[in-house]
């Protein structure tokens, strides 16, 4: 009779036991935000393409390729945003587009965001030390930026310039240089990518400060569009976007890193990237800068190809 009382008391702690590992192992998938990984993976795809001249590593690169990927997926990405998330909460707070974030929410702690970066940082030099020591050290100086990017004091998101320059090198740059130095040494990675890297990233992390800048605004923190506003910050980014645009369809024409005897697609697809910048920015969103980002992909992809084919 007692064991037959017992029982249902126990069944239904484990019934709630069950859901609530449930959500917590989804926040913390939801804390690395899924959907920016493609952008690390997109950058050093290139790379690796650029390097190789192949569209798929060979077997002795197989194993490098997938550290890489976790790199720049999964362990850097949750690394920098748990460390952001747990030093932003005063500002996502009262940030609406935050509030289900889930260290607002309460389903996660300011230790279980301290133990996930942990993780991530050891997770990424693991795996940068599989695919060799230039990874390796890439890695961590990309987790150093990442730590003075958040932390106080140095918080470099909170000092306008820095906070741009930060992420335009490392998503701009190092990204694709992470491919790169899968298959060539990385001083032989060509200059004009470094400008054009630096550019690009400039251009898409600018708006994201624009999102954020009445929440960045109420908590004291001092981004790019909190302390030069909104419209300079738009017009920053379109100049960026239309420089590197102009350089990378010069590069094209001009046969600066393949020759090709024609360039249609590129001239044609260049003036419109302008455009949907152009409009899209005005009122950025984090879906808004995917779809730039994306159509940044097409004449991206057409250079590969002609690169690959020159090969």
């Amino acid at each position: 009779m007692t064991s037959a009382v017992a029982a249902p008391p126990l069944v239904r702690s484990e019934t709630v036991v069950r859901p609530r590992r449930l959500v917590r192992a989804w926040a913390v998938v939801r804390l690395t935000r899924p959907w920016f990984w493609p952008l690390g993976w997109g950058g050093g795809a290139f790379g690796a393409v650029l390097a190789s001249g192949d569209w798929l590593p060979a077997a002795p690169a197989m194993a490098g390729t997938v550290a890489v990927g976790l790199v720049l997926g999964p362990f850097l990405w949750g690394f920098v945003f748990a460390l952001n998330d747990l030093h932003d909460l005063p500002t996502d707070r009262r940030n609406p587009r935050k509030a289900t974030a889930p260290l607002v929410t309460g389903v996660l702690t300011p230790a279980d965001l301290r133990r996930c970066a942990g993780w991530c940082a050891a997770g990424a030099l693991v795996a940068a030390a599989v695919a060799g020591p230039v990874l390796l050290a890439g890695t961590a100086a990309v987790l150093v930026l990442g730590w003075l990017y958040s932390v106080p004091p140095v918080r470099l998101k909170a000092r306008p310039g820095w906070d741009v320059t930060v992420n335009a090198v490392t998503v701009g740059v190092l990204g694709p240089l992470g491919g790169w130095a899968l298959h060539r040494p990385v001083l032989d990675y060509p200059p004009v990518l470094v400008v054009l890297g630096v550019l690009l990233g400039g251009a898409l992390y600018l708006p994201t400060t624009v999102i954020d800048r009445a929440a960045d605004r109420a908590a004291g923190c001092a981004t790019a569009a909190v302390r030069w506003n909104a419209a300079a910050c738009y017009r920053a980014g379109l100049a960026a976007w239309v420089l590197a645009n102009a350089v990378w369809l010069a590069c094209c024409h001009l046969g600066v890193l393949v020759a090709r005897d024609g360039w249609l697609l590129q001239t044609i697809t260049i003036p419109a990237l302008v455009a949907v910048y152009a409009y899209l920015t005005r009122r950025p969103s984090i879906v808004r800068l995917a779809v730039v980002a994306l159509a940044f992909a097409v004449p991206a992809t057409d250079f590969l190809v002609a690169y690959t084919r020159a090969g």
